[in-house]
């Protein structure tokens, strides 16, 4: 990632200062295109399903996504463990 740690609170900070789930998904549009909103979600769905043990190319056939998206879903969740 090229964002710098200061860059990165601010937008942490900047999410932060959501107090319902409304303020929180107009601070998302805000800050994203439709479909990076979009392409957010399946990764959090993405995430999700691997929980589940959900195979990754039943997860990519699913969501119609690409299994490589699927893939580096599951190495982050990998990573962070």
């Amino acid at each position: 990632m090229n964002t710098s740690n200061i860059e990165l609170d601010q937008l942490l900070d900047h999410l932060l200062e959501a107090k319902s789930r409304l303020e929180m998904s107009t601070k998302l549009e805000q800050l994203l295109t439709p479909s990076e909103y979009d392409e957010v979600v399946k990764r959090l769905q993405i995430l999700h399903m691997l929980d589940q043990g959900i195979p990754q190319r039943k997860i990519a056939e699913t969501l119609g996504v690409g299994i490589a998206t699927v893939s580096r879903g599951a190495r982050a969740r990998k990573d962070r463990l």
